[in-house]
């Protein structure tokens, strides 16, 4: 009877722990598959396989092909490999920024000069030499055949290249952040003037004309327009924008070619420009109206260069070679057209009082002249993407490199080079949109555009020199270090004419990204040398001792640390003082969790040190680069694995909780961030440093965010950051001065009385 009671107990209890536990099901929290991939994933995997063994395949029949098909068949199992499809997207996410360049060249070339009139076959001869040799010199010469034969692990641009030499010595820092420095800043009004200028173009539209007329804030109205949707485009990722651009782009160039071609069958005698000697001649000539200026103007015909090499990494080196010639032939064929125009229509009337001549437009008949604006129009929103992808690629670099803060990164394409960062997306939008509200129109914006980009060429050139240095071709690096800092030194001095005409902007946004990362690397190594790691013999006891003490009461079932820090066979001492801080957070279990991102699009796995116990855990968990980061149910799973092994005692909920795993108990968060004491033995620009640094770190948003654990109301805890401290003098101890008591009312009137009386007594005298 007395057994038979009991099983109905339990029963009963169980049947009420059931009912406690069943409100899980009322929930929605994220859980793990029984899958490592999902299906659109294997898909996607098996059609790259399909692809390869395809490559494979006629790699291997190219081989019975002769020397060519040999040839063909080391090519395309190099980094210099290519196909069709991937070269027309690094036609649209690439040659943006260069193949804008005929918009407004030679326009600027004929108002430096003083009009038209004033442009005589030496002048014209002069300009399109100079213009042909930057060209061949920079793009060509120093980026495509030199520069981009250096990469780090396929990625290109000025950071990529500096990981290569730092530990050549500690001042290449400086040439390094400065010129990255200012490709950034040069980033913010390039949107603004390419696609505002293009925009203007409406205007030369006869049908068009009375509208832009009426309302003259309309272009500036349609670029803010443009420029939003093209930010908002961009966490769709560069391959798919850039396979539509990629064919805009090859229309666009073609164009550039044959209308090139049309004008140059009036006069072929331009090509005598290819002789350098025409340009050098007129540089420094008394013709020249605009005197070293000049080199300002030509310096135009080159902007893209940097962001080519940037951009390396999204598109391939193969595919850049591949596309090159064709690019470079059809702007010498625009330039050249143009040049062969402005001869031509040198002394006709219709021109002479034009105060904004631009040849690229009227070198057009009206009808083609329609097709011209659309596609420049086009062409302008392109050369915005190929800056703004080479933004986030630099970001990307100075992230590694911890010159700025980690930032959420995505990645929206097949390959890792296709990345999006949507803080800088949104600060590049914003500051773009800044940039129009300052200038307001494509002239003044054009007047601060150019000048950093000038200072990322010089020192990207600083850096090349060491690196071929360094390679053992000391006599090829010194004669490239000299050749090109000379002509890109003039290219600079003729740049700075444009400082107080808006050039101040750019040199006050690469002063400000300076900053950034000087004072986020600054701060960085002095966090990184007051970091301490414990051995397990160090740790263990206290720990062991906390997880027995019943008299202090659980903080969570599970106590959670995200952490940077990569260390497997340690512990940071952060973690251990913030377990023991105030009152000490007594768990089941104490996890120590770093996330990596692997170089694999779909990497899912873990790895487990629990330093003998079954109540401390160091995991680290790594996921390929496409891989949603969830956080919070990629725990569960591991929790739940370590618990199936014995490793992990088992935690079933009693209460239901929201994240509807009552077979894990509860769950708590901690984040760690650092702050200096007022007591710090550090120096003026280390104080200076580290307040940057944790106030761009509370700009640029957390781990609680990228990792989704916002939801979870996760705990952040500030620690002081123990660098060398000062010890205050010691305080001196005072005696507290005790006031001579007052007495009280009756105390004075039983003493007056008492005298009063002892007068009486005296006899008279």
């Amino acid at each position: 009877m007395a057994e038979s009671t009991h099983n109905n107990k339990s029963r009963a209890t169980t049947r009420d722990e059931e009912a406690l536990l069943r409100a899980d099901t009322f929930t929605n929290a994220p859980k793990v598959s029984r899958r490592t991939l999902t299906r659109e994933e294997r898909e996607e995997l098996a059609k790259q396989q399909e692809a390869e063994s395809k490559e494979a395949a006629r790699l291997a029949k190219s081989h019975t092909r002769g020397p060519l098909g040999r040839w063909w068949a080391r090519l395309q199992s190099g980094p210099d490999r290519f196909s069709w499809g991937m070269a027309i997207v690094a036609l649209g996410v690439v040659y943006g920024d260069i193949g804008t360049s005929p918009l407004y060249t030679a326009q600027t070339f004929l108002s430096g000069q003083g009009g038209i009139a004033n442009a005589d076959r030496e002048a014209v001869l002069g300009m399109l030499s100079l213009v042909f040799w930057s060209i061949t010199l920079i793009t060509t010469v120093k980026y495509v055949l030199i520069a981009m034969r250096i990469d780090n692990n396929g990625e290109g641009g000025i950071f990529a290249l500096y990981s290569l030499i730092r530990r050549r010595g500690a001042w290449l820092v400086i040439p390094a952040m400065l010129g990255g420095a200012a490709f950034l800043a040069d980033s913010v009004p390039t949107p603004a003037v390419s696609i505002s200028s293009a925009v203007e173009g409406l205007e030369t539209i006869p049908l068009f004309e009375p509208l832009f007329e009426e309302n003259t804030s309309l272009t500036l109205m349609i670029t803010v327009v443009i420029i939003l949707l093209l930010f908002s485009m961009q966490s769709r990722g560069t391959e798919r924008i850039g396979k539509v651009f990629g064919s805009v782009v090859l229309v666009w160039f073609s164009f550039l070619a044959i209308v090139g071609l049309v004008n140059l069958s009036n006069d072929w005698s331009v090509f005598e420009a290819l002789n350098p000697v025409y340009g050098v001649k007129f540089l420094f000539s008394p013709h020249n109206a605009a005197g070293i200026a000049l080199m300002g103007t030509v310096f135009l015909s080159t902007t893209g260069a940097e962001a080519l090499y940037s951009d390396m990494g999204h598109v391939g080196r193969g595919n850049i070679y591949f596309t090159w010639p064709f690019i470079k032939v059809a702007l010498v064929l625009c330039y050249f057209g143009q040049g062969a125009w402005i001869l031509k229509n040198q002394n006709n009337p219709a021109f002479a009082d034009t105060q904004t001549l631009n040849p690229f437009f009227q070198m057009m008949s009206p009808n083609v002249r329609y097709l011209a604006v659309v596609l420049s129009v086009a062409a302008g929103v392109i050369a915005s993407q190929a800056l703004i992808t080479g933004a986030f690629t630099m970001v990307s670099e100075a992230t590694r490199l911890n010159w700025m803060p980690h930032l959420q990164v995505r990645y929206p394409a097949r390959t890792r080079g296709q990345l999006y960062i949507p803080v800088v997306n949104i600060v590049l939008c914003v500051a773009t949109l800044a940039v129009l509200a300052i200038f307001k129109d494509s002239e003044h914006i054009s007047a601060a555009y150019g000048l950093a980009l000038t200072i990322t060429m010089i020192t990207t050139t600083v850096l090349l020199g060491v690196y071929l240095w360094y390679q053992g071709k000391r006599v090829w690096a010194v004669v490239f270090t000299v050749v090109f800092l000379a002509i890109q030194m003039l290219f600079f001095v003729a740049s700075m004419a444009k400082f107080l005409h808006g050039g101040w902007f750019t040199i006050l946004l690469t002063l400000a990204i300076l900053f950034i990362m000087y004072t986020w690397n600054e701060g960085t190594k002095l966090e990184r040398a007051q970091r301490r790691h414990m051995q397990p013999k160090d740790f263990l006891p206290a720990l062991d001792k906390l997880h027995g003490d019943f008299r202090v009461p659980y903080f969570a079932d599970n106590i959670v640390y995200l952490t940077s820090d990569c260390e497997m066979k340690r512990l940071d001492t952060d973690i251990f003082f913030s377990i023991f801080a105030d009152h000490p957070k007594r768990a089941r279990a104490w996890w120590a969790v770093s996330v990596e991102t692997s170089d694999e699009p779909f990497t899912r796995e873990y790895s487990v040190e629990d330093f003998g116990t079954n109540y401390v855990f160091r995991v680290r968990i790594r996921l390929g680069f496409k891989v949603s980061q969830s956080i919070p149910a990629y725990l569960h799973q591991i929790m739940h694995d370590l618990s199936k092994t014995g490793e992990l005692p088992k935690q079933k909920s009693v209460y239901p909780k929201v994240d509807a795993d009552p077979g894990i108990g509860t769950i708590r968060y901690v984040l760690i961030h650092k702050a200096l004491m007022p007591e710090s033995k550090v120096s003026q620009r280390g104080a200076l440093s580290l307040s940057a640094k944790y106030a761009i770190r509370h700009v640029a948003g957390s781990p609680v965010k990228w990792f989704g654990l916002a939801p979870y109301n996760p705990l952040v805890e500030v620690q002081p950051l123990f660098v060398s401290t000062r010890r205050p003098p010691r305080l001196k101890r005072t005696d507290v001065a005790h006031p001579a008591p007052t007495p009280s009312v009756d105390k004075v009137s039983e003493a007056a009385a008492a005298a009063a009386k002892s007068g009486a007594d005296k006899p008279a005298a």
